[in-house]
């Protein structure tokens, strides 16, 4: 086994420091008695009760979750088949053209796609809210989510399909019995990635949202605009906690599919030996 370098240890060091001091000294600071978010005056849960008494607050993060929750089941049914589209159709006319479509929201600036969006809703006299937004969202969403399917499907086996073809089964009947089954875990990552790009979205969100619909993000970028408060730091603190169960909670589902299917086939290759 190769031994890492000093030179390796202290760039993994640093890096790491980079990426995850300042969300430990926020969650440090979440449990700050003090008001000023600089000065250390003990511990304290006090802001996380006054962060469930905010009700500007709770109402902006109800409308992310509904907002998420939408979008990204949306994006996840739009990905999942512009993915079939792309990797079983072969070459049709237009097919350059549609990949692009597809493609285009991963490199195109936020700012463009969300007064592009904007300037549509306006010319379609549709009021700017909740629906808005999850169009929105649903539409930078999918094109990740048609790339992690695709990369699945890439690697699939159709011969299961075309087995569960021959014993009767109906194109769609084989799709949702013998593909998607298989699929499954990257249609499931699709949904996390567009879920998570939902809640942390800003710039979109901003163009797309009406007075009557708030996400978190620009809920928490106007607060701190007039000064970070420790509320703030505990709510930042929360939406951390949030996406590292989510994390690990997937890994571990992740793995243990992994495993489950490793026994299936070293199963299945002792009955057939």
């Amino acid at each position: 086994m190769r031994r890492l370098s000093w030179f390796n240890v202290t760039s993994l060091t640093l890096g790491f420091a980079f990426l995850y001091l300042p969300m430990v000294i926020l969650v440090i600071y979440s449990f700050n008695a003090s008001k000023l978010v600089t000065v250390w005056a003990g511990f304290s849960t006090k802001w996380y009760g006054e962060l469930l008494q905010n009700q500007a607050f709770l109402d902006a993060a109800w409308v992310t979750l509904k907002v998420g929750v939408a979008a990204s089941t949306l994006a996840t049914v739009l990905g999942t088949m512009a993915a079939l589209v792309l990797v079983r159709a072969g070459r049709f006319p237009g097919r350059t053209l549609f990949s692009g479509m597809i493609y285009a929201p991963l490199v195109m600036p936020e700012v463009i796609t969300g007064l592009s969006l904007l300037l549509l809703f306006i010319s379609l006299g549709v009021d700017r809210g909740v629906f808005t937004i999850i169009l929105a969202h649903t539409t930078f969403a999918m094109c990740y989510v048609s790339v992690v399917v695709s990369s699945r499907l890439v690697t699939f086996d159709q011969s299961l399909e075309e087995a569960a073809l021959d014993l009767g089964c109906s194109p769609f009947s084989a799709f949702r019995l013998v593909t998607l089954p298989i699929i499954a875990p990257a249609v499931i990552s699709g949904w996390l990635l567009a879920f998570t790009l939902s809640l942390d979205d800003l710039v979109i969100a901003s163009f797309t949202a009406g007075p009557s619909a708030t996400t978190l993000p620009i809920k928490i970028f106007s607060a701190v605009r007039l000064g970070v408060s420790p509320e703030i730091n505990a709510l930042c603190t929360i939406m951390i906690s949030i996406v590292a169960v989510g994390v690990i909670g997937t890994s571990l589902a992740t793995k243990r599919a992994a495993q489950r299917q490793k026994r299936d086939e070293q199963a299945a290759a002792r009955a057939a030996g």
